[in-house]
C-alpha cells in the first residue's frame, strides 16, 4: 500500500525524424593551373568567368620574366576587379583567384575592418 513506485521507462523510444529536401549544393571547381607565359591569362580568365577558384602557379614566370608575370597579374585583377571576384599571393609562388561568391580570409586584420565599419 505505502509502496514507493518506480518510474517505468520505456524499452526504447524512437522519434522518426523524416528527412528534410535537402537541394543539391553547387560543386565548386578548385582548379590548379601554372602561368608560363602571358598567353596562359586568357585561359585563366576564362576558368574564372566559368566560377573556379583557381590556385595559380606563377614560380616559372617569376624564375623566367618577372615583367612578363606583372603585367599577366595585373591583367588578371582587372578581370576579378571587374566581377568582384578576390585575389591574393600565397608564399611567393602562388595566386589564388577567385569569382565573386568567395572571397578570402585574410586573419583578424580583415575582421577589424569589418567591424569598425
Amino acid at each position: 500500500m505505502f509502496k514507493r513506485e518506480e518510474p517505468v521507462e520505456d524499452a526504447e523510444e524512437f522519434i522518426e525524424i523524416k528527412p528534410e529536401v535537402v537541394e543539391e549544393a553547387k560543386k565548386v571547381n578548385i582548379r590548379i593551373e601554372t602561368l608560363n607565359d602571358y598567353r596562359d591569362v586568357e585561359k585563366i580568365q576564362k576558368l574564372l568567368r566559368e566560377g573556379n577558384v583557381i590556385f595559380l602557379k606563377i614560380r616559372n614566370m617569376k624564375e623566367r620574366d618577372l615583367g612578363e608575370l606583372k603585367r599577366s597579374v595585373e591583367r588578371l585583377k582587372r578581370t576579378i576587379l571587374a566581377m568582384n571576384g578576390d585575389i591574393v599571393g600565397v608564399e611567393e609562388d602562388f595566386l589564388i583567384l577567385t569569382p565573386a561568391f568567395a572571397k578570402i580570409f585574410r586573419g583578424m586584420e580583415e575582421e577589424a575592418k569589418v567591424e569598425v565599419a
